[in-house]
């Protein structure tokens, strides 16, 4: 399993994803959740990817083939020439359908899932912040101002946080912290999900990545965000009144 996060507030975006991934107990291993695409001052995109690993590898080759496509023939549409954000989603979400209609037939026998989600997140110069998710099906919704985030994989242990401190005025600092926060709780809950983490930041009209860390298990930030966040919840829980004389 996974945990992908993507804010957008009025600052930017701000999304984190883990690198674990598990066919059971005994079979777990890391792959990068999180890929990002960049014409520095033109444009800035990233695909946060959950769900079945064959299926969303598979639409990523088809997209990056395109891209190596368009040198040669620049009629070809890619996410780093299309017109819109709201194109790059459709552009991702015909990917998934054909993927997945490629794989039903080959394992129509089979009861593998083949359930898949993707975050794309991004901006292009002339357009504004867009944040979408994309299902299994290839269609998607948009994030709005009354929900500024989504999630996919193991979305409910990180989710109160940033029910609790996400809004369209959160600074970027801000929120880069809170998903952080969202994260630990969920690596505390979840064995499937796991370290490292890859961090990425776009900034309001800057059209690049102000920001692409890898959080590894010993970052110093990120164990120091982890014990006083746990600190402050402890003394939260120690400062409630009774409920029993």
């Amino acid at each position: 399993m996974t945990y992908c996060v993507a804010l957008r507030v009025e600052a930017g975006l701000v999304m984190l994803s883990d690198t674990r991934t598990n066919a059971g107990l005994d079979n777990i291993g890391m792959f990068r959740k999180t890929f990002t695409y960049e014409k520095p001052g033109e444009r800035a995109i990233a695909l946060l990817c959950s769900g079945n690993l064959s299926v969303t590898q598979e639409v990523r080759t088809k997209l990056s083939r395109a891209m190596k496509d368009s040198v040669e023939d620049p009629e070809i549409e890619t996410l780093l020439n299309c017109a819109t954000m709201h194109r790059a989603a459709h552009l991702v979400g015909d990917a998934m359908k054909t993927v997945q209609k490629e794989m039903r037939t080959g394992m129509s026998a089979s009861n593998v899932s083949l359930g898949a989600s993707i975050l794309v997140c991004g901006q292009r110069k002339g357009g504004k912040l867009r944040l979408y998710m994309v299902y299994s099906e290839g269609n998607f919704i948009e994030a709005t101002a009354d929900t500024p985030f989504f999630q996919i994989g193991e979305h409910k242990y990180g989710k109160p946080i940033l029910d609790r401190m996400i809004r369209p005025n959160t600074s970027l600092s801000d929120a880069a912290k809170a998903v952080c926060v969202s994260m630990d709780s969920t690596l505390r809950s979840n064995l499937s999900v796991g370290m490292p983490l890859d961090l990425s930041i776009i900034p309001r009209d800057s059209y690049k990545f102000s920001l692409r860390r890898r959080i590894e298990a010993n970052d110093p930030e990120f164990s120091q965000i982890s014990s006083e966040w746990g600190a402050v919840l402890k003394a939260g829980f120690d400062s409630l009144p009774s409920l029993i004389d």
